[in-house]
């Protein structure tokens, strides 16, 4: 699958990559800010977004992701560090396949990605 990955935080980009690539996913991208995920996704066409929630600029990923989906069709994950009610009711009105907690382990990536092939 074609992933791309849409976090402001360097060092949970990178771990996440990792998982990607021990998984065997194809990574297309990183974004750090809403802008640049909209861009990359149109550009690059992913099967699959991991989607942090708050990010660098002034739109956050649920809003990036209504955005994106106006383009392309793809399957979201939502990784965020701050489940709480509102975000969980914004990101599943964007039919998200899942909405993971951080930390994570390779092992719930793996559960949430299985939901989309």
């Amino acid at each position: 699958m074609k992933v791309l990955i849409v976090e402001d935080d360097m060092i949970i980009s990178l771990v996440v990559e990792n998982m990607i690539n021990k998984l065997g996913h194809n990574l297309v991208g990183k974004a750090a800010s809403g802008d640049e995920a909209i861009e990359l996704a149109k550009e690059h066409k992913p099967d699959i977004i991991l989607m942090d929630i708050r990010l660098k600029g002034e739109m956050d990923g649920i809003e990036a992701v209504i955005e994106i989906k106006k383009h392309i069709e793809t399957a979201v994950i939502y990784l965020t560090g701050n489940s709480d009610k509102v975000n969980y009711d914004r990101a599943k009105a964007t039919e998200c396949v899942d909405l993971i907690s951080k930390p994570f382990t390779i092992g719930e990536l793996t559960r949430s990605l299985d939901l989309v092939s």
